[in-house]
């Protein structure tokens, strides 16, 4: 599980699974995507986590995926807590 507080306070909790299946990246979600997709990835675990600017950061995989850079925006849309899922 990864854990994200947000500056106004709120809290994500995101599944690993899930944040690999909703990777942002060309590979994942084709390059002209218009819509976001879902990939089911089995065991998927968390080697390193780096920060991308001020703006995004970027998991590598056990898979040995590292490309795909998931800003702060696209993490926020992707928060899967019932409030947000409204």
């Amino acid at each position: 599980m990864v854990r994200i507080t947000w500056n106004d306070g709120h809290v994500g909790d995101y599944p690993r699974k899930y944040l690999r299946g909703y990777c942002p990246c060309a590979l994942c979600q084709g390059h002209e995507a218009t819509t976001v997709r879902y990939i089911e990835v089995a065991g998927a675990e968390i080697e390193e986590i780096g920060a991308v600017g001020n703006y995004a950061i970027q998991f590598r995989w056990d898979d040995g995926h590292n490309t795909g850079i998931y800003t702060f925006e696209h993490l926020r849309s992707l928060c899967p807590c019932p409030e947000c899922e409204k």
